[in-house]
């Protein structure tokens, strides 16, 4: 990890932390790359979690199946994304969830007891970690409350509507791309996927979008 890449050194985790400090901040946090193929489990539902991650490169889902194989996908990792720190500060230590990648994924892995508890000789960095991480938790804790606003509407429709709503806001323009396929986006939204696509086309058939893959124009 001698060249650090951008999502590292811009990481919201190590905001306020100067980049020539990041050698020492990683060695200190027992810091790790791993690198995991497309379609590989990250880590699995019922893992014992040591560590938290960071997707360096790629994108990966964090999902959760049923006894029937039902998938849900939970949210949407890419550059930059930390992920398994609530589970991990919970302090239950067991994963509910599975994370699984999409593409081809880097992805550091830090020692989130060495993140709580001081090293011998204290770093400086430390308190800003701690401070950084709770704001990425309440910025998580924000989300979630987003997602749910999608998917306890009592309609496909209004699933769909109500999140495509949020991205445009999210992006500031009427056009946006979104970071689900069609399947993906149905798990993601809790909804069957054939119905959903019924759905966007009445929508499109009534003139209020347009769409081609997971590009949309929302009129």
């Amino acid at each position: 990890m001698k060249n650090y890449p951008e999502t590292l050194i811009s990481n919201p985790l190590f905001k306020n932390i100067k980049s020539e400090e990041l050698p020492l901040l990683l060695n200190c946090l027992s810091a790790r790359i791993r690198v995991f193929e497309k379609n590989s489990y990250i880590f699995t539902e019922g893992d014992t979690l040591t560590h938290i991650g960071i997707i360096v490169s790629g994108r990966a889902h964090v999902i959760k199946d049923d006894h029937w194989g039902n998938r849900a996908i939970l949210s949407d990792l890419s550059d930059g994304d930390l992920f398994g720190e609530a589970f991990a500060f919970a302090g239950e230590g067991i994963s509910p969830v599975s994370v699984i990648s999409i593409s081809k994924c880097e992805v550091l892995f830090i020692d989130y007891t060495k993140i709580m508890h001081t090293c011998i000789s204290p770093c400086s960095f430390h308190s800003e970690i701690i401070s950084n991480l709770v704001k990425i938790l309440a910025q998580k804790t924000v989300m979630l409350t987003q997602k749910m606003h999608f998917i306890t509407q009592k309609k496909t429709r209004g699933k769909l509507l109500s999140y495509l709503s949020a991205q445009k806001e999210r992006t500031g323009s009427n056009t946006f791309v979104i970071p689900f396929n069609r399947q993906e986006l149905a798990d993601f939204l809790s909804v069957e996927r054939s119905a959903m696509t019924r759905e966007l086309c009445r929508i499109r058939d009534e003139g209020l979008l347009e769409f081609r893959k997971n590009r949309f124009t929302l009129k």
